[in-house]
């Protein structure tokens, strides 16, 4: 999965039938943020600075 905000990529992998709600993705742009995943798309919820 590639991070929203500067699409570098993360550690998490989801397959076609996960479904993600409100999950806490942690970047290594230092951001953190909430997000939703349903069929491979995936929607932002919030963003937190976590310096």
């Amino acid at each position: 999965m590639l991070c929203p905000v500067c699409r570098n990529r993360t550690r998490l992998r989801v397959r076609k039938d996960t479904e993600l709600i409100n999950f806490p993705l942690f970047s290594k742009c230092k951001q953190e943020m909430l997000i939703n995943a349903k069929n491979f798309e995936t929607t932002l919820n919030e963003i937190e600075n976590r310096i």
